[in-house]
């Protein structure tokens, strides 16, 4: 675990190198803002429609072959895009076709190596090893962010393309040698059942099967929601504090990087809270997104920019813990052999969120102002969460009254029903 959260730190760090100075480099080719944007979306939109087949290919094929083969091709993506920018042979459909190829390549690589660093670990501390995963995320963040800086100054964009490839084959060099813990276990303890890695051949291996999983757990929808309500209207703080610090607050770009730097060291402190939790639930993603919006109201109506830096700070742990139970929620309630797919329908979602959440807050600003777009997406969270909340208390309360047979006690229990 150790050795992967190095690999995953370096591979962070590579990542936010590249996706740094990527504007940079689409504004130098074509001057367009709306351009850098399109090359933006055209990376993520595979995952709107792949992340499901490349969650049942994670299913399908052994775990430890699957991340490594897909950091190698990440990789070779990379190198060839340095070369292709360092013999100024890069062109605008050149740059969209490979970050469509970078795209699609992550619908499979991203559940592949979020299942494989829970494997490195006991089944106990898979949350502890999220926690982990988040901190890494984090500080390789700040790490490849500051360094895109520095290596773009001194060596040009396409070193920090090419820096990006070699993260990617130091994460392939290291998957080899890594040795998950379940697979011990099984040979030790229950040696005639099948590992996590190697599919059992009666199990439905469908990209239907996930979907209906999902569909029917009544857990992983409410996460869906309390998730997806928290990402269009609040979390997209680099767009909504930009323009209250610059707007409301008259602040400049630079006190506007402080209040970043603000929110990055909360998502390393939220991290390492995070790490902590050992049984993590739904209503706590949900008591904490609900929290994070009330956090995100106060700091909408903040009178100066140290009061806005006084309430970053929170709401940026509460969020990254909420986004750390979550995580855990999603990829240990699963059967292990539908992780995969039900991460890929996780993707798809939560990829339909991204890309509506920023559209969605800009016009909530243009018709309320940066003030009332966090005020009012704070309320909205807070509102539907507490909402959802008594609506699923009647709920419950309505079926205990219910006749046990009319509740489903006496029927056997069918896939996707448990709690």
């Amino acid at each position: 675990m150790r050795w992967w959260s190095l690999a995953n730190f370096v591979s962070n760090a590579g990542t936010w190198m590249q996706l740094t100075v990527q504007n940079l480099l689409v504004l130098q080719i074509t001057g367009s803002a709306a351009a850098a944007g399109l090359s933006v979306s055209v990376q993520a939109a595979p995952a709107l429609v792949m992340s499901l087949l490349g969650g049942a290919a994670v299913d399908r094929w052994p775990r430890k072959l699957t991340a490594a083969v897909s950091q190698a091709l990440l990789g070779l993506v990379a190198f060839t895009t340095a070369a292709l920018v360092a013999l100024d042979g890069m062109s605008l459909p050149v740059l969209l076709a490979l970050a469509a190829v970078t795209g699609v390549v992550a619908t499979v690589d991203s559940p592949a190596c979020a299942l494989l660093g829970n494997d490195l670990v006991r089944p106990a501390d898979v949350p502890s090893a999220i926690g982990v995963g988040s901190l890494v995320s984090n500080a390789g963040r700040l790490a490849g962010t500051a360094l895109a800086g520095v290596t773009v100054g001194f060596l040009g964009t396409a070193a920090a393309y090419a820096a990006n490839g070699v993260s990617f084959l130091f994460v392939t060099a290291v998957i080899p040698f890594l040795r998950p813990v379940h697979q011990a276990v099984v040979r030790t303890r229950a040696p005639r059942e099948a590992r996590d890695d190697v599919p059992d051949p009666g199990h439905d291996l469908t990209v239907r099967q996930g979907l209906v999983f999902f569909l029917r757990r009544p857990r992983l929808v409410a996460l869906a929601g309390v998730t997806g309500i928290s990402a269009v209207f609040g979390r997209n703080y680099g767009l909504t504090l930009a323009v209250l610090v610059t707007g409301p607050l008259a602040g400049s770009a630079e006190e506007f990087g402080t209040v970043s730097t603000v929110l990055a060291v909360g998502g390393i402190v939220g991290a390492v809270l995070g790490a902590r939790l050992r049984r993590p639930s739904v209503r706590l993603v949900g008591l904490l997104a609900a929290v994070g919006g009330l956090l995100q109201v106060v700091a909408g109506l903040s009178p100066s920019l140290a009061v806005l830096l006084v309430l970053v700070l929170p709401m940026a742990v509460v969020e990254t813990v909420s986004d750390t139970a979550g995580t855990t929620v999603l990829q240990t309630d699963p059967p292990a052999h539908l992780r995969g797919r039900v991460l890929g329908v996780w993707g798809s979602i939560s990829k339909a969120w991204g890309l509506a959440g920023p559209p969605a807050l800009g016009l909530l600003m243009e018709w309320a102002g940066a003030r009332g777009a966090l005020v009012a997406g704070g309320l909205i969270i807070a509102g539907s969460i507490a909402a959802g909340s008594l609506l699923r208390g009647r709920r419950s309360a309505a079926t205990m009254l219910l006749p046990s047979r009319e509740r489903g006690l006496t029927t056997r229990p069918e896939l996707g029903t448990a709690a």
